[in-house]
């Protein structure tokens, strides 16, 4: 990752267990910044004999615990959909709506969680959240009303649109110095969790007889997730109250990326990227299956791309945190994404394994752009309203992409001008890509 330059930045003072003061860059040539220390970031103090690292392994255990839970939710009802469907008498619109219902969470909670930062610890914010996804989850295995279960559903993903922000800010604070490494390390951790749940919901759901079981599993590993987070959480009123009194004395910093040409490239580029990923998560496996594949091949195929992408989660980031230019590696996404759409629209039979493993390789720019928002910002500030922008804003550009690959698909009765599609996409994104690619601040675009 490249350094902060020295002189032109300060390093967030914020915590975990409290709101987060503004940092105001000086101009001066003091030396760098000097990481927060994790233990007390969390809200634990900090007793003779307890090192600061153990504070910050809690800290980067409680962040993974977290990524774990990001798509449990939204993938493990995937897999079920059929017979939650069945079983809940739903109709076909219910259905579709329920699927696109993630992308509409975490485009309008992910908006709100800047202001909810302004109010409550993010220590705070992530016990309610995972205590909502948890809440969530259990209550929509349990109810035979197709309405509760949407509203359920809904008060579960609010809880993932939350720590879907506040992830990349937790970064920035705690590990400013490791920012390629722990983006990697959640990431991967998120990838694990959305293949997992996608694997073991049928299973879990034909052990114990229901679908229901196979989707309430999850709302254990979300209780889990909110034990690391709970005594930072319990402490900090007081830590709120300090912080408040402090704050009264100076100006808080105010980013508004949307007024930033490095803001809305960062939304257009994680937008397009997400809009290809979603894409592929629904159509993939109907794609190989037209292809003449057997179902259960043509699933082992999807859940490939998904696998391959757990090591590209851990890897991509940390190439991006060591290069001075983001280009090599936008390219390389772009090139390895654009042979692999040609070859599935051309050849999806005799080269499936080899355009999976492209496909892989190319949703690397996931990871990619998570790294990218903890390295466009200098301040907590930054970060938390950068990443609530760009993913707000790119995950309502990703709600068209299944949509449009569906309508394309149904009309022409083939693949060729989904695939088009896609790689337009492809183009928009990797235009975005030139212009978040070479080292520049949110902060200074103010």
């Amino acid at each position: 990752m490249p350094p902060s330059p020295a002189g032109t930045s300060a390093s967030p003072t914020t915590t975990v267990g409290g709101p987060s003061p503004a940092v105001t860059p000086a101009a001066t040539d003091e030396p760098g910044p000097v990481a927060p220390d994790p233990a007390a970031a969390l809200g634990t103090t900090v007793r003779s004999g307890t090192s600061g690292a153990t504070g910050g392994l809690l800290v980067l255990a409680g962040m993974l615990l977290v990524a774990l839970n990001l798509r449990a939710a939204v993938t493990s009802l995937g897999a079920l959909l059929d017979e939650v469907r069945v079983g809940l008498a739903l109709s076909g619109t219910m259905a579709g709506f329920i699927t696109t219902l993630p992308t509409i969470a975490f485009a309008g909670l992910g908006a709100a969680t800047p202001w909810l930062v302004r109010r409550f610890s993010p220590a705070r914010l992530l016990v309610f959240g995972m205590l909502a996804l948890a809440t969530g989850q259990l209550l929509r295995a349990v109810t035979g009303s197709a309405v509760v279960f949407l509203l359920t559903s809904a008060l579960a993903l609010a809880g993932i649109a939350v720590a879907n922000i506040l992830l990349p800010m937790l970064v920035k604070q705690h590990f400013p110095h490791r920012t390629g490494l722990v983006t990697g390390a959640y990431t991967m951790a998120l990838t694990v969790g959305t293949t997992v749940a996608a694997a073991a919901a049928v299973p879990v759901a034909h052990a114990f007889g229901s679908w229901r079981a196979g989707l309430g599993v999850w709302a254990g590993l979300a209780a889990v997730a909110v034990l690391p987070w709970l005594p930072a959480a319990l402490r900090s009123r007081a830590a709120a109250r300090r912080a408040t009194r402090g704050a009264a004395t100076g100006a808080r910093l105010v980013i508004r990326p949307g007024r930033t040409r490095l803001g809305w490239a960062m939304a257009v580029y994680f937008g397009a990227q997400s809009l290809s990923g979603y894409a592929i998560m629904g159509w993939l496996a109907q794609l190989f299956r037209d292809a003449g594949f057997r179902p259960q091949d043509a699933g082992l195929l999807l859940a490939g791309v998904t696998a391959l992408g757990v090591p590209i989660a851990l890897l991509m980031p940390a190439l991006a945190g060591r290069l001075g230019t983001l280009r090599p590696l936008i390219f390389a996404l772009t090139a390895a994404s654009s042979l692999a759409y040609l070859g599935l629209a051309f050849a999806p039979r005799d080269g499936a394994v080899l355009w999976v493993v492209l496909l892989a390789f190319g949703q690397g720019a996931f990871p990619l752009i998570l790294t990218t928002i903890g390295l466009r910002a200098r301040t907590a500030d930054g970060t938390v309203a950068l990443s609530a922008f760009a993913q707000s804003t790119g995950y309502v550009i990703a709600a068209l992409g299944p949509l449009l690959v569906g309508v394309l698909y149904e009309t022409t009765g083939g693949w060729l001008a989904p695939v088009g599609f896609l790689l337009v996409a492809l183009a928009v994104q990797t235009g975005a890509g030139m212009l978040i690619a070479r080292p520049r601040y949110i902060e200074d675009e103010r």
